[in-house]
């Protein structure tokens, strides 16, 4: 049967659900599911998703959505498609840039705003040994000292493992548990579910419904959704296999099935002038 909604794990589905203007409710109303209640946002600004580094020489941060509350409190959000060497460093890389770019000149009293780095991951971590945490679908990580008191409250990740999210339509109670249930089936659907009738669930499905789009969207899509099917085969046999060292076989073929550049580097961790050279 033919697909009724796009996939929300491809570059295009993703952006279309949560990184354009007309879906910054949907982003807040995301997020807002995610954070405590006492850091709900009200609005949103967003912004330049491709971060520099100090010097030429230095690596860029390129991110999925970046963007900024009315607080001026930085969000990250990140859709991870498959595994990769070094995920968890490349996030601790990438929360450095909205740390250091609120620096001031001249005199500052370096009081920072909060970061809140997100990723959505279609894959599992699989080096948690015990449960529940083996089996857990949301990972929140703070800076914390050896009694497991935080240490500092600004800095936090959160890691949405969606291969664990196995509620079933009935076993939903939380705004979160409906917006994880509508991004891992959001495919699947041939009708739109009645827990989902809300107006911001009925902006999503429509902004996700494909009879909308016009060819030239529909293209992308297309484009996107084979590269995410091509790419995931790639990096799970790399993985099956012990391969994934060789990160230049990884750019090779990512390169050979139209990804971008900034979509390499984020995959792989290599350069720019690496990549160039393959």
């Amino acid at each position: 049967m033919r697909a009724k909604y796009i996939n929300p794990f491809t570059d295009f589905g993703f952006k279309k659900i949560f990184g354009e203007e007309a879906s910054k409710p949907l982003l807040i109303d995301f997020l807002n599911a995610l954070l405590p209640q006492t850091n709900q946002i009200v609005a949103l600004n967003f912004k330049n998703t491709e971060q520099l580094g100090q010097t030429d020489a230095d690596r860029k941060a390129i991110y999925d959505i970046y963007c900024e509350n009315e607080n001026g409190e930085k969000f990250i959000v990140e859709l991870q498609k498959a595994k990769q060497n070094y995920f968890k460093e490349r996030t601790i890389y990438y929360s450095t840039f909205p740390i250091r770019e609120q620096a001031e000149k001249g005199e500052w009293n370096y009081k920072l705003k909060a970061v809140y780095c997100v990723g959505i991951l279609d894959f599992s971590f699989d080096d948690y040994e015990n449960e529940p945490e083996k089996s857990e679908v949301v990972h929140t990580i703070k800076l914390k000292n050896e009694y497991g008191k935080v240490f500092y409250d600004k800095l936090t990740y959160i890691y949405l493992e969606m291969p664990n999210f196995k509620q079933t339509e009935s076993d939903l109670k939380t705004r979160l548990d409906k917006w994880l249930y509508f991004i891992k089936h959001l495919e699947d659907f041939q009708s739109i579910p009645t827990i989902f009738r809300d107006e911001v669930f009925t902006q999503a499905f429509e902004k996700a419904e494909l009879a909308k789009y016009g060819q030239a969207d529909l293209d992308s899509y297309e484009n996107s959704l084979k590269i995410y099917r091509d790419l995931k085969g790639v990096i799970e046999t790399a993985f099956d296999e012990g391969k994934l060292e060789g990160k230049f076989e990884v750019a090779k073929s990512a390169k050979q099935m139209g990804l971008s550049l900034a979509d390499i580097i984020k995959l792989t961790g290599l350069s720019e002038n690496e990549i160039d050279k393959l």
